[in-house]
């Protein structure tokens, strides 16, 4: 049951995800991004640069080893995905930015992930470690469930633009209960072992989450004077694509205990996205009422 999963439900379960994705794209996106690509750079090196710096470090401040420190990399390799354009969308950020974002990180992702993945699985594991990533397997795998979709969401979308406004929402509800049946299948796979490593992982997940977040949405503010950009890279850097992440570490590299920090910080990322937005949202009101 678990194999099958992971070696058939889940890329076929990302090619959807990633289609929908591709269908909230209009090509209005990319020409915002080219006529203010300041926000478009800033929420990229958040995304690329910063988030994978303080995954290394948090992982030597918290100590993960071997496949918890491998699996939390891995995870902060990935893009974004349908989770934070819905955020950004209940919190009244720039939804246009938080698409573009997901979807063009996303054509990036299939050429850095292969290599830093392989990097971290050498430095965490050493060396002579049995476990090793397929570097060609692995980019065509990426370019199959993220890119391929992507270009056909957005065909379907300039195709029949009525359906792909009514599929969006369901992908972006079916993403969440797929993520949800894949940490269970994990937590059953390792039985005992997962509340270990959920432990282990768990307050550095949490804490890379807090701070990524953080750290967006104080670069946004600051670097662009934006209060919804700045909502949309904190939710961009945050929300990863933890669907792509077990893809790696379940259906490429085989190896369930890579994939307990992912998992976990795929539940708290929830819970601290749900907790922003109700800020956000708490504070735009005052302001809303003091101008009546």
């Amino acid at each position: 049951m678990f194999a099958t999963l992971t070696q058939i439900g889940l890329p076929l379960a990302l090619i959807l995800i990633m289609t929908g994705v591709g269908m909230s794209l209009r090509p209005s996106n990319f020409r915002d991004v080219l006529r203010a690509p300041k926000a478009f750079f800033v929420g990229t090196a958040a995304q690329l640069l910063l988030l994978p710096a303080i995954a290394v470090l948090l992982i030597s401040l918290f100590g993960l080893q071997a496949e918890l420190a491998v699996g939390l990399f891995i995870l902060a390799l990935c893009p974004g995905g349908t989770t934070s354009n819905l955020y950004s969308y209940l919190c009244k950020a720039d939804v246009g930015l938080s698409v573009s974002l997901t979807a063009i990180v996303g054509f990036i992702t299939p050429f850095t992930l292969p290599l830093l993945a392989a990097w971290a699985i050498n430095f965490y594991l050493g060396e002579n470690t049995a476990f090793e990533l397929p570097l060609v397997r692995t980019w065509l795998t990426l370019m199959i469930v993220s890119v391929i979709p992507v270009l056909l969401g957005m065909l379907i979308r300039a195709k029949w633009p009525n359906f792909a406004h009514r599929a969006q929402p369901i992908i972006s509800r079916f993403s969440v209960l797929v993520l949800a049946a894949l940490i269970i299948s994990i937590a059953v796979d390792l039985g005992d072992d997962f509340w270990h490593y959920m432990l282990l992982s768990g307050p550095a997940a949490l804490t890379l989450n807090i701070i990524t977040m953080a750290a967006g949405y104080l670069l946004g503010r600051y670097l662009l004077h934006n209060e919804q950009q700045a909502r949309t890279i904190c939710l961009e850097v945050g929300l990863q694509n933890g669907t792509l992440a077990l893809l790696i570490t379940t259906g490429i590299l085989h190896n369930t205990a890579m994939s307990i920090a992912p998992s976990s910080y795929s539940i708290l990322m929830f819970f601290t996205a749900s907790l922003f937005t109700w800020w956000v949202l708490k504070r735009q009101r005052p302001l809303k009422d003091s101008s009546l």
